[in-house]
């Protein structure tokens, strides 16, 4: 990724609402979530100390967004009950322009490794919908390995999981 290219996390606010409100209608996020009420006029003024809410951007530009979840802690119990010590990741890219690029994976590699930064941390899920093969592929391109078939709510997914040890043969390759 070229230096005008290189994508900073920086957390998300409710100055972030109205772009936040904007790529949920977009037809490629709402495809990859169709469920879910991210509620963002309240969320993106609450910091948990379970939660990280992410804005990628490049040169100041808005991309994408990632959610960084301590599962266990997170308050409605989304995945059930469930051990100590994991993550759980969401992530989209805004603009449909912004697909294919490079950024998702970058994105991703930068949560990965704020989730173990965490010497607690053994594993890191993800939760794609089972219908959304691209979303596989990313996934398992990244070291996730399958682990069940899921319903949440209405959604049909397909657990992965990425085990530290895992990831740190996988990012030396």
């Amino acid at each position: 990724m070229s230096e005008n290219r290189i994508i900073n996390l920086r957390r998300a606010g409710i100055e972030d609402l109205t772009l936040l409100e904007y790529w949920d209608q977009q037809q490629h996020v709402f495809d990859a979530d169709p469920d879910d009420d991210w509620n963002w006029a309240y969320e993106l003024t609450r910091f948990p100390s379970w939660r990280e809410q992410l804005i990628a951007e490049i040169a100041g530009r808005p991309i994408g967004f990632i959610q960084i979840i301590d599962p266990a802690e997170e308050e409605t119990h989304y995945w059930g009950t469930i051990a100590p010590n994991l993550r759980a990741i969401d992530i989209w890219i805004g603009e449909k322009s912004d697909l294919g690029k490079g950024y998702g994976t970058e994105m991703m590699k930068q949560a990965i490794e704020r989730c173990f930064l965490d010497p607690k941390v053994r594993s890191i899920l993800i939760d794609p919908l089972a219908s959304n093969k691209a979303a596989i592929r990313f996934y398992e391109r990244l070291g996730f390995q399958f682990e069940e078939n899921r319903q949440f709510g209405t959604s049909v997914c397909q657990v992965y999981k990425l085990i530290r040890k895992n990831w740190e043969t996988h990012k030396g390759q």
